[in-house]
């Protein structure tokens, strides 16, 4: 479910292959996780993740989701937000390269990375989750607004607006936008760039500068999944998920 390479001495790629969309599932997350964790301990002064041509990730594998019991729920909650706080909280850079579309959980992980590179294209990234009946976490929602601002955060947030990569570059959410044959080559670019820093003035720089965001995992814990759960088992929200369901299926078979 990840491909690994090593692009540059001392940078890893991590890249995504969970066909067709990339969704992500327990397995996956558990899979990035492993190889972030193995390629930090093998000695990766930088790592960039990475996805499929035209598509970073589709987001949650809701069709999968939709088949698990409120305890299952429950711990996939737990899980993904361990992932979004080790990617915030790892010792090295962690670069994105958002190789296409990047709706809802894709643009998620993003969000806790150092930076961002986008394929410049007819791609959307960002946060849709209200379109199916789901409140932005406040974790994601903080981060969100941090690269944003409150007011472009709130109008997109409450909207579940995607955007284009151009938008997103104005907005501040990716960092470049660059053509789509291009966009692993420029993070793992920006990824030889950090590597080749003094190790300890980056490490220290970065712990001040991604405090906050860091910070935002300290009060997380299981009244937030629980509150989760609820939402995403809330009659609203399942009606909203199983005509999400249904549409996928529907193309599917177009």
């Amino acid at each position: 479910m990840i491909e690994r390479r090593e692009p540059a001495p001392g940078v890893i790629e991590l890249r995504l292959h969970r066909p067709p969309v990339n969704a992500i599932n327990p397995d996956l997350l558990e899979a990035l996780e492993s190889a972030l964790a193995d390629a930090v301990d093998g000695g990766a002064r930088a790592v960039v993740v990475s996805g499929q041509p035209g598509m970073f990730s589709a987001g949650l594998d809701i069709p999968h989701l939709m088949t698990l019991d409120k305890a299952g729920m429950r711990r996939f909650w737990e899980q993904f937000f361990g992932t979004t706080a080790r990617l915030a909280r790892c010792r090295v850079p962690v670069g994105f390269a958002i190789t296409g579309h990047c709706p809802a959980g894709g643009t998620v992980l993003a969000l806790f990375g150092d930076y961002r590179i986008a394929a410049d294209g007819d791609f959307r990234l960002g946060l849709n989750e209200t379109r199916v009946g789901l409140p932005i976490p406040p974790v994601v929602f903080r981060a969100y607004r941090r690269l944003i601002g409150p007011r472009l955060a709130e109008q997109l947030g409450v909207a579940g607006r995607l955007i284009t990569p151009g938008e997103a570059l104005t907005a501040g959410l990716v960092d470049e936008t660059v053509p789509a044959d291009t966009v692993i080559e420029r993070a793992v670019e920006r990824a030889v760039e950090l590597a080749g820093l003094p190790a300890h003035a980056v490490a220290a720089t970065r712990a001040e500068a991604r405090a906050d965001l860091i910070g935002l995992f300290s009060g997380i814990g299981g009244a937030d999944y629980d509150q989760m759960t609820s939402a995403w088992f809330a009659p609203e929200t399942q009606a909203e998920l199983a005509k999400f369901q249904a549409r996928l299926a529907e193309r599917k078979k177009a």
